[in-house]
């Protein structure tokens, strides 16, 4: 695993190029994940991890530099959709990884955030899509007119995203809480993706708010035909209580983030009414300049870390 990353000049040439709003904290978070590989931390790969509720695939483990089952303290667990994307530029879509494991390494050194390892779950290929569109409201999903456009894009006619739910919660959460040293409890864990995988984790925090604390929404993609304005309408009955939750949203304004913008205006506006305080519990930023990648994900994965994880 290539675990090199560029040091604070190419960080900042990045950013500027980007044009993307961080605060002067930010930069300075950013530009201490050092170039050198990460010689304590490791990832441990479970091959085809097996479900009974979707198919199988491989998990990926991040235990940051220091990890030891000895401390006092349990871990915090963040999980991860897409996660041949996570850590891995070999094994990553664009060739470019999320970079999530030198930001944990390097935050934890900072003491920006609690001990975290990081769960990644990859994706299924062909069937990402429907096991990442929520199936809220279930009816919406039933018509013959979202049956037709998902066999056109997805080549079937349901969702599967409470299934792959079922498999997070049901199966990799408890071998996960059984085999690392890390804590089970609600604020404890965290759930985070892009695109669609954004679209599942705000999901999985509104299904299962016993079970996740916090939720990371990474350029999440609004604009679905048919069932995405159809999800937005059920967050209001479905949001978690923001006493004891925090969800994080971003978005950039190239390429498919161009389009989010006026459907997370209406989501913000939601979470205002459901009780949420920007700067909280929520949070919401716009990246100028930023395009709809792995690249750009990268390049601000500190800041919904530090949010989630403080």
């Amino acid at each position: 695993m290539n675990l090199s990353k560029l040091i604070l000049t190419t960080t900042l040439i990045t950013l500027i190029s980007c044009k993307q709003n961080l605060k002067t904290h930010d930069i300075a978070v950013k530009a201490t994940i050092e170039n050198k590989v990460l010689k304590e931390s490791k990832v441990v790969i479970h091959k085809d991890f097996a479900s009974k509720h979707v198919d199988a695939r491989n998990v990926e483990v991040f235990l940051p530099t220091g990890y030891d089952e000895a401390k006092e303290d349990k871990y915090k667990v963040l999980y991860m959709h897409d996660g041949q994307n996570v850590f891995n530029p070999k094994t990553s879509y664009t060739g470019v990884d999320w970079g999530v494991d030198e930001a944990i390494d390097s935050l934890l050194k900072l003491k920006e955030i609690k001990n975290t390892i990081v769960v990644a779950a990859w994706n299924n290929g062909p069937k990402r899509f429907p096991e990442y569109m929520p199936k809220a409201p279930a009816n919406v999903s039933e018509t013959p007119e979202a049956k037709k456009g998902l066999k056109d894009y997805a080549g079937v006619e349901k969702l599967y995203s409470d299934k792959y739910l079922k498999f997070l919660v049901e199966e990799l959460k408890p071998f996960i809480d059984k085999t690392y040293h890390v804590s089970s409890k609600t604020e404890d864990t965290a759930i985070m993706g892009s695109s669609m995988g954004g679209l599942i984790s705000l999901y999985a925090i509104c299904k299962y708010p016993d079970v996740f604390g916090a939720a990371g929404c990474v350029s999440t993609h609004w604009p679905v035909p048919i069932l995405g304005e159809a999800y937005i309408q059920t967050l209001p009955a479905m949001l978690p209580d923001p006493k004891t939750h925090k969800i994080y949203f971003d978005f950039g304004t190239e390429t498919l983030d161009a389009q989010y913008e006026p459907h997370q205006i209406k989501v913000d506006q939601m979470m205002i009414e459901k009780g949420y305080t920007k700067g909280e519990n929520s949070i919401t930023k716009k990246f100028e300049g930023a395009a709809h990648n792995e690249k750009s994900w990268n390049a601000r994965i500190h800041i919904p870390l530090v949010f989630l994880l403080k």
